[in-house]
């Protein structure tokens, strides 16, 4: 195989920088073509990734629009907070309730009889312990427990649910203390001692003295006396739940039911910006600005107009609810001529108001309001595997073929430099013998007689 020359040897030339040029110019219009390509679908890969994140950004606003709970709602408050927390559900009825708060609700403990000390043994033998109507767990005391291994037993028996143990080093000298888990007077305490040793150290240890006395909670709403185990006093007005916090019976607490119309009206004034923010996501992807000759990255394309189509036709149509046909516009909410959507901040509030059944089925009803239609249609775009995952496929197999193309390019223009290297040294080398046949030549020529040199 001939030498690849960047410099003819014989004549002189510039074989590479010849071949170089010739390789560039055979090429350049290519590659300047694939640069161009791949900056054009990158720029609708990073397009259609833009439309996903605001349909996505949207369908979270729709889950909203979809719960009933976002309708109808009730919230409650308190004239102090000092007594008692109030929470509400959907079944709560509008209204004030007087509470006062008589007793809090407590939890039994009983201690143990007092110990020499915390290490020496008690006794050997079983306890038995129960806390109300539950079931009874029992502890095995070797004869060489103490009350402090007596207690790590008792907190570490695994059917222990509903009791703790604690030595309290008292003036007079330790102590076991148990403590119910559970408040109110249906969870006392109850230990059964048995001696199998020698001796009755562990019956006489363990007969129990009520140290605190188990209570139960105490209120009075509207007069009406409620008693409860705990201080969580659930449904105890319906949907409507207390806890408690402390207790003055002489001390009143106005707990207030209304309907939380913030609710609602925050969510539909954040689906009508989620949606706008789609709709200018869509125009900025697909406009054109005639005087800057500027497009968006999927100006042209279909899949996008489509989307803002029938996001607009769904805004614009009627539903069926219990109160008749109702549109958006009925409460409040309007199409701009830029189809757009716009909010009469006091005609929703009204509407919300007034005419909570109507707009709570419109917006939810299942399968058939406005949220369950758009969040399914907005769903066969960007579920895994849906409409935007395909194009993104598509774009990401053209990127890939193009890369291809590049690959099978670049084998071309090197077989094209190969193959001209491979010409230019040949002529070179040709040069090179013509030379020295012409050097050949004249070196006869001066040799023969009567030739002179000049």
């Amino acid at each position: 195989m001939g030498t690849i020359t960047s410099v003819g040897i014989s004549s002189g030339i510039d074989i590479g920088g010849i071949v170089t040029a010739m390789v560039d110019a055979e090429s350049a219009a290519k590659i300047a073509r694939f640069d161009v390509n791949e900056g054009a679908i990158n720029a609708k890969i990073s397009g259609i990734g833009a439309l996903k994140s605001a349909m996505d950004e949207f369908y979270s606003k729709l889950e909203t629009l979809g719960k009933a709970d976002t309708f109808g709602s009730q919230k409650v408050s308190t004239s102090t907070k000092d007594y008692l927390s109030a929470t509400v559900d959907k079944t709560a009825v509008s209204g004030s309730y007087q509470v006062k708060v008589e007793q809090l609700a407590q939890s039994q403990k009983v201690g143990s009889a007092i110990a020499a000390d915390v290490t020496s043994a008690i006794g050997e033998g079983s306890l038995s312990i129960a806390v109300g109507s539950g079931t009874a767990f029992d502890i095995d005391v070797s004869a060489t427990d103490s009350l402090t291994d007596i207690m790590q037993k008792i907190n570490d028996a695994e059917d222990n649910t509903d009791v703790t143990a604690t030595i309290v080093n008292g003036e007079a000298g330790p102590q076991l203390v148990l403590g119910s888990k559970n408040t109110g007077e249906d969870n006392l305490i109850s230990v059964t001692a048995t001696d199998t040793g020698a001796g009755t150290g562990l019956s006489d240890t363990f007969t129990m003295t009520e140290l605190t006395p188990a209570k139960n909670a105490i209120a009075y709403i509207d007069g009406v006396k409620v008693v409860s185990q705990s201080n969580d006093m659930n449904e105890v007005i319906t949907g409507v739940s207390l806890t408690l916090k402390d207790a003055d019976i002489n001390q009143t607490t106005t707990v207030t039911v209304s309907q939380d119309s913030d609710t609602t009206k925050t969510a539909i004034e954040e689906f009508v910006e989620s949606y706008n923010s789609l709709m200018g996501t869509i125009q900025n992807l697909t406009s054109y600005d005639a005087d800057t000759k500027a497009a968006g990255v999927l100006q042209g394309d279909s899949l996008p107009r489509s989307i803002q189509n029938q996001l607009r036709s769904m805004v614009s149509n009627s539903f069926d609810t219990s109160e008749g046909s109702q549109m958006l516009a009925n409460f409040g909410v309007t199409t701009t001529r830029e189809g757009l959507l716009e909010v009469d901040s006091d005609k929703l509030s009204e509407a919300i108001e007034n005419n909570q059944t109507a707009i709570s089925e419109l917006f939810s009803a299942e399968d058939t309001g406005l949220a369950a239609k758009m969040s399914s249609m907005v769903d066969t775009y960007t579920q895994t595997g849906g409409i935007l995952d395909s194009r993104d496929a598509t774009l990401d197999e053209q990127l890939s073929r193009l890369d291809d193309s590049r690959v099978k390019l670049n084998e071309r223009m090197q077989a094209l430099s190969d193959r001209l290297y491979k010409q230019f040294n040949a002529m070179d080398s040709i040069i090179g013998s013509l030379n020295t046949q012409s050097s050949m030549l004249l070196s006869r020529l001066d040799s023969l007689p009567g030739m002179v040199k000049e």
